[in-house]
């Protein structure tokens, strides 16, 4: 009998593991669907109303025979996007599905863009899911035949290094067609994958959880199933059904190159330190084949996870000529997250009535740890929080800066960099254009145009509340999250295994994600060729999302027909430059969705993708009040500090309260007798208005200024949940690149 109830309950267990592991399989879920394109353009009269409020304001501000001026988004996940599906599952809070056609539809009747890029990371589409991209792109276009909202193809190229010899960060790239036989058979993907839990584990979640984590578990096992390519085969002659990988920029430039079609590689989240290991700079992108100036030309400057534009003289770590690691002593506007380890560790160790001697040796070990620990830096502080790390590692004079900011990764300090490997007289330089985006997850291109909706318009979808939130992640915690401990007065190293959502400092960073931004494209017609015509020449600029009209040229440029130089554009002058910039400020907005986006969308589809708000511009223009100018000379020589080398802002220019925008001219009577390359670029700003996540951890501060304690974007019992605060909204220009003329002998020299 005991014999028989024991082979019972065997079997029974059997049949349960068997069950869990079916699950784990995904044999219950499915996989994401490319969703219905709604087929209906915006009316022409709505598309020809924006191009006519362009050319009059041009005209109004005195702009001679302008080009259009184009809005949109390059950078937009969906939920082919491995994060992007796990921020949409409800133990999330999620909203469940956004595909591509949700992106297309959001482009089109939400935010009302001209032109859009799908973006999802390469490591975590299929085959199928590319397949399925293209085929809904194709559908986006056809909708409206390119005279409404272009979608352009890519990917993006997501690579994250462990240590700053091995970390390139992410890009994207741009695809400047979409018919077959001009576009690659496949993505090409930085990482392997992605990380999967163990069959039986995700099972189990998906049982006691649900709905989409079924689909989760199926997600996990497609990854498991797919064929890597081979890494030293042409790109040409792999097999179509496999996942295709290059580790480094070099390799994906090869391989773009041996494809042979037209993109564009788009580097983003350079300062982010969410990811970016401290010590880490952009000196090694502009080694040997590391950089490609014909596909890297633009950088993205602003987006969803702030501004990423300016240089700071600050590091997170210090790197001996050994390659150990120390933590720096904090300076003016900046506390090092290792230093302030330290004190948390001093705090506590102080609480408990220990020896003053003893607390100091332990801050100290905490300091090391968390240089140590690079990415890791929380794991190596028991127990604490995101109010425990108040301010620190943030760049505090900075306007709406990235989290964790890394400097040398800045746009500045791009721009900035000379490399004298191959020629010390002619060094290679990072010569490229600015522009903005959103990186949204939840398929909504462009979703700056109104500050409303953080949960869903911006990536911030904290609780406000961590210990619940891992309380509720349950079998997902230990992916997902920190394991749980007890604050104690010890710090502890941690050695990074692998990467994943429990490594990174994701509480804090809840209060840095933002709208995000728009690509503005000066382009001669508003097809998909006038658009990727304008990206290659760079005359495009970047806004913080609202549409502000920036103009920024060169006026005695000699042998340009009068015509001068635009954005973006490179000319030698023997003489002092000349530039004009003119500004003028975006629409105030209407509440709402205006009648074409409401006639065309159901009402339920209206509040699933656009959350019933809308771009929909009054006639009232919001002031421009400053034009500032930046200027940076690039290094003539190894070593030179990039510090000195930026003048930021160089000259600033208050505006008239003019709806009609603000105009400037200047020239710089130093280019000549300076005789170096220098590289000029403009920023105008409107009037403030609130922003979303504008003030950052929102610190109360004492009279010195440190930061006291946070308010963390929610904060428990938050009157406004989407965190507002005032802030300045801004446009970049592309800058202008002038070299000196060579003396006249040496031209003829060089002409005989």
């Amino acid at each position: 009998m005991i014999k028989k109830l024991a082979l019972v309950v065997v079997g029974i267990l059997g049949l349960a593991v068997g069950l869990v592991w079916l699950a784990g399989q995904g044999t219950f879920g499915g996989p994401e669907e490319p969703g219905e394109v709604t087929d209906r353009a915006r009316p022409r009269a709505v598309v020809r109303q924006a191009e006519a409020a362009v050319e009059s304001a041009a005209s109004e501000i005195g702009v001679f025979r302008p080009k259009q001026i184009l809005f949109g988004d390059l950078h937009v996940h969906t939920t082919y996007s491995f994060d992007a599906f796990t921020f949409s599952l409800p133990i999330m809070q999620g909203e469940g599905a956004h595909p591509p056609a949700d992106a297309c539809d959001f482009a089109r009747y939400c935010s009302a863009l001209d032109f859009w890029s799908i973006n999802d990371h390469a490591n975590s589409i299929t085959p199928d899911e590319w397949a399925q991209t293209v085929e809904s792109i194709r559908q986006c276009n056809a909708v409206g035949g390119e005279k409404d909202t272009v979608a352009f193809l890519g990917w993006e190229w997501t690579q994250v290094g462990t240590t700053p010899d091995n970390h390139y960060g992410h890009k994207n790239v741009i695809l400047a067609h979409t018919e077959e036989g001009k576009i690659p058979a496949r993505p090409i993907a930085a990482l392997r994958g992605v990380a999967t839990p163990p069959v039986l584990g995700r099972g189990f979640a998906a049982l006691a959880l649900g709905d989409r984590m079924h689909d989760l578990a199926w997600m996990f096992a497609d990854s498991e199933r797919q064929e890597w390519c081979a890494d030293d085969v042409n790109t040409n002659e792999l097999p179509v059904d496999c996942i295709e990988g290059a580790s480094t920029p070099a390799i994906l430039y090869r391989k773009l190159g041996e494809w042979g079609g037209d993109a564009l590689v788009i580097p983003h989240g350079t300062t982010w330190g969410m990811y970016t290991p401290p010590g880490t700079t952009w000196d090694k992108q502009l080694e040997g084949d590391y950089h490609d100036p014909k596909l890297q030309s633009l950088i993205e400057v602003y987006s969803g996870h702030g501004d990423s534009e300016v240089y700071r003289d600050f590091r997170a770590v210090e790197i001996a000529e050994d390659g150990s690691l120390s933590c720096p002593e904090p300076s003016p506007g900046y506390l090092p997250s290792c230093w302030h380890a330290g004190e948390i560790i001093r705090e506590r160790c102080l609480e408990e009535a220990t020896e003053p001697e003893e607390c100091e040796a332990r801050a100290v070990l905490a300091r090391q740890h968390a240089v140590d620990a690079r990415i890791g830096i929380l794991r190596t502080i028991p127990g604490s929080t995101g109010s425990d790390w108040l301010n620190a590692g943030q760049c505090l004079d900075c306007d709406q800066p990235s989290f964790n900011y890394r400097p040398g990764g800045s746009a500045q300090y791009i721009l900035a960099l000379g490399n004298f490997d191959e020629d010390a007289q002619d060094p290679r330089r990072f010569r490229m254009g600015f522009m903005a985006s959103s990186d949204n997850h939840f398929a909504r291109p462009g979703t700056g145009y109104k500050e409303v909706h953080r949960r869903g318009m911006t990536e911030s979808i904290g609780t406000g509340d961590r210990a619940q939130l891992i309380e509720e992640l349950g079998p997902l915690a230990a992916m997902l999250a920190p394991p749980k401990q007890e604050p104690v007065a010890h710090s502890q190293p941690f050695e990074l295994e692998r990467l994943g959502f429990n490594v990174f400092e994701t509480e804090r960073q809840t209060s840095f994600l933002l709208t995000g931004g728009l690509t503005a494209a000066h382009a001669e017609g508003r097809d998909r060729a006038a658009i990727w015509d304008a990206m290659q020449r760079k005359e495009v600029y970047g806004t913080s999302g609202p549409r502000i009209l920036l103009w920024f040229d060169m006026l005695n440029a000699a042998g340009v027909g009068g015509r001068g130089v635009a954005m973006g554009g490179q000319v030698e002058m023997a003489e002092s430059p000349i530039f004009q910039a003119r500004a003028v400020g975006s629409f105030e907005q209407k509440p709402g969705c205006p009648t074409y986006a409401t006639s065309s969308l159901t009402p339920e589809r209206l509040e699933n993708i656009c959350k019933g708000e809308c771009y929909n511009p009054s006639e009232t223009r919001r002031l421009i009040t400053r034009i500032e100018v930046v200027r940076i000379r690039p290094q003539t020589s190894p070593g030179e500090e990039i510090a000195q080398l930026i003048d930021d802002p160089w000259k600033t220019f208050a505006c008239e309260p003019d709806p009609a925008g603000c105009s400037v001219t200047f020239s710089d009577p130093e280019f000549v007798p300076a005789g170096r390359e220098t590289i000029y670029y403009v920023r105008a700003y409107e009037e403030e208005a609130p922003g979303i996540n504008a003030d950052n951890v929102r610190c109360e501060f004492d009279e010195g200024g440190r930061c006291l304690r946070t308010h963390l974007c929610p904060s428990s019992g938050d009157a406004d949940p989407d965190c507002l605060a005032p802030h300045e909204p801004r446009a970049w220009s592309s800058p202008i690149f002038v070299d000196p003329a060579p003396p006249p002998s040496a031209a003829k020299s060089a002409e005989s």
